[in-house]
């Protein structure tokens, strides 16, 4: 009885290898030797050494937008924009003509009780902004807008010495009789400089 025992005892120590037995991670028990009907477990290693462990792909890259934080985009739209001046439309031509020579004619009124120099250089100033700024497709607003402005401000402002429609209109003659330089000035500066403009851009337009 003793003796098939001990002989199968001897037998398992030959075969064991020398050297204290390896216990498995996390100290579960048997986990290194699977048993009949038991998968055996993943470890994370590759199969095979020389097969290299697959690479996850990378996230498809974002368009440059999406990637700037919110800070950097309102940084970006709120930037001031810098260069070439407003361009002024037909209609906003006349209005500024109009309020701008108004203004001049208004503060020459009051500063000297009529109207002078004062207003004569307000409205050079006014003929030359508006010959800059007009868009292309509207430069003829510039010269046409100018003498309207010039015109209405002298028969609102310009002294009057009796009442009446037709006091108003000679007034309105002697004053433009009167100040024919100043009229004449800005409306030509304002015509030559328009001028100059189409004539730069059909040149442009040529050339391309």
């Amino acid at each position: 009885m003793i003796g098939p025992y001990v002989g199968r005892v001897e037998q398992s120590i030959r075969t064991q290898p020398p050297g204290p037995r390896r216990r498995p991670p996390n100290g579960a028990a048997g986990a290194a030797v699977p048993g009949p009907g038991r998968a055996p477990e993943h470890t994370g290693a590759p199969a095979d050494p020389a097969i290299p462990p697959s690479r996850p792909r990378p996230a498809a890259s974002r368009p440059a937008a999406a990637r700037q934080s919110p800070g950097r985009r309102l940084r970006v739209y709120g930037r001031r924009r810098t260069g070439r001046p407003a361009r002024l439309t037909a209609i906003g031509t006349g209005v500024v003509a109009v309020l701008a020579t108004l203004a001049a004619a208004g503060l020459d009124r009051l500063v000297f009780d009529d109207l002078g120099w004062l207003f004569g250089l307000g409205y050079l100033v006014v003929c030359f902004q508006l010959a800059v700024r007009v868009r292309y497709a509207d430069l003829l607003a510039a010269p046409i807008s100018g003498p309207i402005a010039f015109a209405l401000a002298l028969l609102l402002l310009a002294p009057v010495g009796s009442s009446g429609v037709t006091a108003q209109v000679v007034a309105l003659a002697t004053g433009l009789a009167l100040r024919a330089g100043w009229l004449f000035s800005g409306t030509g500066l304002a015509a030559l400089i328009v001028l100059a403009r189409f004539v730069a851009q059909r040149r442009i337009h040529r050339s391309r």
